[in-house]
């Protein structure tokens, strides 16, 4: 049985892209990748822990229009399979 992965848009574009159901978050320690991730992800308690550190680290006052995580580029892809497959599970 394949598991089915959702698409997550890894790209610079414009707010006009984010699909509904989707927020947009910047990752990365020094060069600040795009992410467009369902929303779904907000009820997976690694992903608050992620916006607990944002939240210390950043604020919520985000220039850029999304949400800062502060962590590794590496570390958020591993994190967002581990997301999808749990969503998978449910």
């Amino acid at each position: 049985m394949a598991i089915r992965m959702p698409r997550i848009i890894k790209k610079s574009s414009t707010a006009g892209d984010v699909p509904r159901g989707h927020f947009v978050v910047y990752v990365g320690e020094k060069q600040r990748k795009r992410f467009v991730i369902p929303i779904s992800f907000l009820s997976q308690p690694l992903f608050q822990d992620l916006l607990r550190q944002a939240e210390e680290e950043f604020g919520f006052d985000h220039p850029m229009g999304g949400v800062t995580i502060p962590c590794s580029e590496d570390f958020f892809v591993d994190a967002v399979r581990i997301f999808s497959l749990i969503s998978h599970l449910a």
